[in-house]
């Protein structure tokens, strides 16, 4: 799975807006919906910051693994 599916599963499985996780990254709605859909490159601090927010592994958000893993145990 591509990260950007992930992100955005995530998102929908957590009734997020595209506008309320652009707003925790401090950008544009537009600009977050170009990374949902895989035509913009997401950051590695934007990474990290859904990471945190989503409570899971980077493996994982980035689509390495399958399963997801909590980040803090």
């Amino acid at each position: 799975m591509y990260y950007y599916q992930r992100i955005k599963d995530l998102r929908e499985d957590n009734e997020k807006s595209q506008k309320e996780i652009a707003e925790l990254l401090g950008i544009s709605q537009q600009h977050y919906s170009l990374y949902e859909k895989g035509e913009r490159e997401l950051p590695m601090h934007h990474f990290i910051t859904l990471a945190k927010y989503y409570d899971v592994t980077l493996d994982y958000l980035s689509g390495i693994i399958q399963k997801p893993e909590k980040l803090y145990r």
